[in-house]
């Protein structure tokens, strides 16, 4: 089974619950608690997204990025333990005021990371090919992945809602 990273789009009340117990962050986890169009597979992408923006992208879009797909802190230590935990990683979370400040950069940065995912950079390339073998087209498949994170948080800050990211 493959390990891939999954974002959550939850109202406050649904986050301070997933803080306040495992039981409820284990709904949430287990693709429970919202709905499907609430929830984002990001696939493999976000490590070959950071290198490619570390390589071609200024500080401050390797920042956005970063903060997109790493939260601004745990939802709840305690989760780490639970058998439905993948390798003790932490369950991470934005606010929603941490959400539409992500969502502003992310727009702002847009035209940055599609020209450094469309960049024909010999060390970009060389990367996502290392990073995503088998995939066919790696700067096409991070594009795309791309453009549905920030479609996603776009839509999430639009609703005031926060993102809780996790491995799965």
């Amino acid at each position: 089974m493959a390990v891939t990273q999954q974002l959550a789009r939850i109202s406050a009340a649904q986050l301070e619950a997933c803080q306040q117990s495992v039981d409820e962050l284990e709904r949430l986890c287990s693709f429970e608690m919202a709905p499907q169009p609430d929830h984002l597979d990001l696939d493999w992408a976000p490590e070959p997204l950071l290198w490619v923006c570390a390589l071609t992208c200024a500080d401050d879009a390797l920042a956005v990025l970063r903060r997109a797909l790493s939260g601004d802190g745990e939802v709840n230590s305690d989760y780490r333990d639970h058998p439905g935990a993948v390798w003790g990683q932490p369950v991470t979370f934005l606010s929603p005021v941490g959400v539409a400040a992500v969502a502003l950069a992310l727009r702002e940065t847009d035209s940055v990371m599609v020209a450094a995912l469309s960049s024909h950079s010999a060390e970009a390339s060389a990367v996502t090919v290392e990073m995503l073998p088998g995939v066919e087209e790696p700067q096409a498949y991070l594009t795309r992945h791309f453009a549905a994170l920030l479609a996603f948080y776009t839509e999430a800050a639009r609703r005031g809602l926060a993102v809780v990211l996790w491995w799965d």
